[in-house]
């Protein structure tokens, strides 16, 4: 019993801090196409910080998608009267993105 009760919280702490490493591992891609010039991690620049966008987005299951194709194609009205232009990032790199902002707490 406590064999697997130490397993768990392993498994458990892996997980969390994997999380943490992937989250940590996108900003230098985010740096890289210029996401910064217009958003922060922790409050609105131009755009809204990116831990605002993920706990709007906590429960939605097809936030990924929606954000990956407005971080490629721009978006308006979401977050107010500035447009979001869109990004010169591949399908790939903006899954990434999104994936990364929505870990973000």
């Amino acid at each position: 019993m406590k064999l697997i009760h130490a397993a768990l919280i392993a498994t458990a702490t892996i997980a969390t801090t994997a999380g943490q490493a992937y989250a940590a591992d996108e900003l230098p891609l985010a740096k890289a196409k210029n996401c910064m010039s217009c958003h922060t991690v922790d409050k609105k620049l131009v755009g809204p910080g990116y831990k605002e966008v993920a706990a709007k987005y906590k429960d939605d299951k097809a936030a990924p998608a929606k954000l990956a194709a407005k971080i490629k194609g721009g978006g308006k009205g979401a977050w107010g009267e500035i447009p979001m232009p869109p990004n010169n990032v591949t399908e790939a790199e903006a899954k990434r993105l999104a994936d990364w902002v929505l870990s973000l707490k």
